[in-house]
C-alpha cells in the first residue's frame, strides 16, 4: 500500500514512514493512493469475527507488507484486549431501527481510544525495528490528549507533548491529562483556543529544523493511522445490522471531520452507507458548509461539548481531495486561499455531490441540555453533550426511517458530569478505574499561544535532542 499527499509535493510513502510522519512534508495529510476493496462476498465472511479479528482484516490492506499478518494480529488483539466490553463496540437498540454505538469502552472513556491504544503499539514496534526515538506533539480539544497519552505513556521510544486550551475542556477531560504521572508525558495548556493549539502542532511540522531535529509524530487526526483504525467500528455496525445485505445510516458529532471521513472511507471500501450525518454545536462550520457550499471560519465559541470547540476541520482537506477528484493542485490552491481568508466556496456541481452522501444540523447548548434530557425520560439512558448533539441530528437529517441509523455515543457520560447532572438530575459516575481521578496530582504547563516560547519548550523537554 502506497500512501500520497493530498497537496500532491511530498514523497509517496509506505505504512510505517506515515505512521511516524504525521504531516506531509508538502503540509498536506497523507491517504492511500488507491481504497481497499471489499465485495459483498468479503463483508458477509466477516460476520461473526470478533472486534479484533474485524478489526485486522479491516485494515490489513492499509498496512501492506511493513508488518506481517500474523505481527499485525497480535498487536490489534493486544490494543482491544484491555476494553471493558467484550463487544468492544457495543450497539444499544433505543427505539425499533435506531441504535447507540457505545464508543467509551476503552482506559480514557472516549472514542480516541480505538485508534489510540492502536497507535501506541503500532509505533513501539516500528521504533523497535528502526532503532530510533521520536517526539510526539499533539493538540486536543479534549478527548485526543488523554486518549494519546494514555497510548504513550511511559514508552521508552516515545516523548509526548500535548497541547490544550486552558480552561476550555471539562475538569475530567483536563485531569485525565494531567494526573499521568509518567515522565515522558507532557502536558501545555495553551492560553487560547483548539485552532491555536493545532495551527501550532501544524506550524511544527512545518519547520524543516524542527520536524528533523524532534524527529516529529504525530497522534492528531492528521496521522492516517487513526483514520484507519476507526473504520472498523462502521463495519462493525454494519455488519452487525446486516450488511451487506441491508444499507446503514451514521450520526457521528464531529468538529475535526476525522470521524466522519473514516466513515466515508469505509463507504469507499464497500461498506453499503446510505447516508452520513454530521451533528456540529454552535461551532457549526461544517453544518454550514453542507447547507451552502461555503466555509467561513468565525471565532471559536466556548459550549457544553468542548471536543467540537473548532473553526478548522483539519481533515476536512482528505475529504475536500476527494470531491475535487484527487487534484492536488486545485485543492492546494482552495486551502491556500482558505488560510489567507478564512473563506472558501465550492461549485454548485460539487455540493450537490457532496449533498448525495452528507447532511448536517447544528444543536445550541440549550438543545444539547434538552436533548440530555428527553432521553433519559424516554429510555434512562444517560449521554454526554456530544452524544446528544449527534442523536439530534440524526433524527432530525435521517431520510429513509426503514434504514437503520446509528449514532455514535463518543464519551462517557461520566466526562461531562455537570451538565448531564444539570439535565438530568442523574450525576453519572466514573467508572472503577477511574474513581479516584479527583484525587490525583496534577502536572501542566501554562503557555502563550506563541511558536517559538511552546517550541522551545518541546526542544527543551525532548530526549530526542538530550
Amino acid at each position: 500500500m502506497e500512501y500520497v499527499s493530498t497537496r500532491g509535493k511530498a514523497p509517496v510513502l509506505g505504512f510505517s514512514d506515515v505512521l511516524l510522519t504525521g504531516l506531509a512534508e508538502d503540509g498536506g495529510l497523507y491517504v492511500p493512493a488507491t481504497w481497499p476493496q471489499f465485495s459483498e462476498a468479503d463483508i458477509r465472511a466477516m460476520r461473526g469475527l470478533s472486534y479484533a479479528d474485524l478489526a485486522t482484516q479491516v485494515m490489513l490492506p492499509f498496512v501492506g507488507d511493513d508488518i506481517d499478518e500474523a505481527t499485525f494480529s497480535a498487536i490489534v488483539r493486544d490494543a482491544y484486549s484491555s476494553f471493558s466490553h467484550d463487544a468492544v463496540a457495543p450497539l444499544k437498540q433505543i427505539d425499533h431501527n435506531t441504535w447507540l454505538m457505545e464508543l467509551f469502552h476503552g482506559p480514557t472513556i472516549a472514542f480516541k481510544d480505538y485508534a489510540l491504544q492502536l497507535l501506541g503499539r503500532l509505533f513501539d514496534h516500528v521504533l523497535a525495528e528502526r532503532g530510533e526515538r521520536i517526539t510526539v506533539v499533539g493538540a486536543t480539544s479534549g478527548d485526543t490528549g488523554s486518549a494519546a497519552i494514555e497510548a504513550c505513556r511511559d514508552r521508552e521510544r516515545v516523548d509526548i507533548f500535548i497541547m490544550h486550551p486552558h480552561n476550555r475542556t471539562s475538569e475530567v477531560q483536563r485531569r485525565q491529562m494531567t494526573t499521568v504521572p509518567s515522565s515522558n508525558v507532557h502536558n501545555i495548556a495553551i492560553e487560547g483556543t483548539f485552532d491555536d493549539c493545532q495551527d501550532m502542532v501544524k506550524a511544527m511540522f512545518n519547520d524543516p529544523d524542527c520536524r528533523r531535529d524532534l524527529n516529529l509524530s504525530a497522534v492528531n487526526s492528521i496521522n492516517w493511522a487513526r483514520i484507519m483504525a476507526q473504520i472498523v467500528y462502521y463495519f462493525h455496525a454494519g455488519i452487525s445490522l446486516g450488511s451487506p445485505d441491508r444499507p446503514v445510516t451514521f450520526a457521528v458529532p464531529t468538529g475535526n471531520f476525522g470521524n466522519v471521513f473514516a466513515a466515508y472511507a469505509a463507504k469507499q471500501m464497500g461498506l453499503p452507507i446510505d447516508q452520513l450525518i454530521i451533528g456540529s454545536n454552535s461551532n457549526d462550520i461544517l453544518t454550514r458548509f453542507f447547507e451552502s457550499g461555503s466555509m467561513t471560519a468565525e471565532t471559536v465559541v466556548p459550549t457544553l461539548s468542548p471536543s467540537m470547540d473548532i473553526q478548522v476541520s483539519s481533515n476536512f482537506e482528505r475529504y475536500l481531495f476527494e470531491l475535487f477528484g484527487r487534484n492536488a493542485d486545485e485543492l492546494t490552491a482552495v486551502m491556500n486561499d482558505f488560510r489567507e481568508t478564512g473563506e472558501m466556496t465550492i461549485s454548485p456541481d460539487r455540493w450537490s455531490l457532496a449533498r448525495e452522501l452528507f447532511d448536517a444540523r447544528r444543536l445550541d447548548d440549550d438543545g444539547t441540555k434538552a436533548a440530555i434530557a428527553a432521553l433519559y425520560k424516554a429510555t434512562g439512558e444517560l449521554i454526554d453533550p456530544h452524544t446528544a448533539v449527534g442523536f439530534v441530528a440524526g433524527s432530525a437529517a435521517r431520510r429513509r426511517p426503514d434504514i437503520p441509523l446509528v449514532c455514535l455515543a463518543c464519551a462517557h457520560p461520566a466526562k461531562f458530569p455537570d451538565t448531564v447532572e444539570l439535565a438530568t438530575g442523574c450525576h453519572p459516575a466514573l467508572p472503577d478505574h477511574l474513581a479516584d481521578l479527583f484525587e490525583r496530582e496534577e502536572r501542566m504547563t501554562v503557555l502563550g499561544a506563541g511558536l517559538q516560547v511552546v517550541q522551545q519548550f518541546v526542544r527543551t523537554n525532548s530526549r530526542v535532542t538530550s
